[in-house]
């Protein structure tokens, strides 16, 4: 980071640098190369998102995550998380083999788009009010197959010292919850976040080859708070407010 706040341009990765880039993103690709077709054959047997998370959490590691746990994760659970980096969706698929509620830019991608979908990706278009009733149920059945699944209430990325407002709306396929599901907040707290946080005008490709660059290791821990209970749950707004603020709470300590 520059010493007025700015993000670092990626032409001003060193030579060093380069080379990690290389490195790395021949392991991604040997990683996706071995995944790729082993998940299609899981599939193809009805089984779930194993390798999926494997190459989510392979692609973690090989970018320099370390990853603490502080908590403990709900086996099935709505996650409502705050937003960061592409990093935060290795984070979770790592710990709790979570699914993702995105928004439908994503799928614009065809190969990014190919990616979520091995990991059963939901994408939302946010304003198409007429596909909300169908996105809706696409929430609900993923979250009654059990297992986790993630949503960003703030909608977008933040610097990491702070916390967004929640839009509730993306919430509104969660109440009431599933039988057998909780609503679980997770406050994921990076080392000097704001060197690793995607914001402003920096382009999506310059953030990832930024972070491949870094020679030194991106460490970030997942908290998972106490699950939502009670009057916390009556609609989507009180779920929103309640987790908002714990998170929040949590991250000034």
């Amino acid at each position: 980071m520059t010493q007025d706040g700015a993000i670092p341009a990626t032409r001003a990765v060193t030579p060093l640098g380069w080379l990690l880039i290389g490195f790395r993103l021949v392991l991604m690709v040997l990683v996706f190369m071995l995944c790729a077709p082993l998940h299609l054959l899981w599939r193809a047997f009805g089984f779930g998102r194993f390798w999926p998370r494997v190459f989510l959490a392979s692609i973690g590691a090989i970018a320099g995550l370390h990853i603490t746990v502080r908590g403990q994760p709900a086996r099935h659970a709505l996650l409502l998380s705050n937003h960061v980096s592409w990093l935060d969706i290795p984070t979770l698929a790592h710990v709790t083999g979570s699914a993702f509620v995105a928004h439908d830019g994503l799928a614009d991608f065809v190969f990014l788009k190919w990616l979520c979908e091995m990991n059963d990706t939901i994408f939302i278009a946010r304003h198409d009010r007429q596909s909300v009733a169908e996105q809706v149920e696409q929430v609900r059945a993923a979250m009654a197959t059990g297992g986790a699944l993630t949503i960003f209430p703030e909608g977008t990325t933040s610097d990491g010292t702070g916390l967004l407002p929640f839009k509730s709306a993306l919430l509104s396929a969660a109440t009431p919850l599933p039988p057998g599901i909780v609503a679980q907040p997770v406050s994921l707290d990076y080392e000097n976040s704001r060197q690793v946080c995607w914001v402003g005008d920096e382009p999506g490709l310059d953030n990832f080859l930024r972070l491949l660059a870094r020679p030194r290791p991106i460490r970030v821990t997942a908290h998972f708070l106490a699950p939502l209970a009670g009057e916390e749950l009556a609609d989507r707004k009180a779920m929103a407010a309640t987790a908002h603020a714990k998170l929040l709470r949590h991250l000034s300590q």
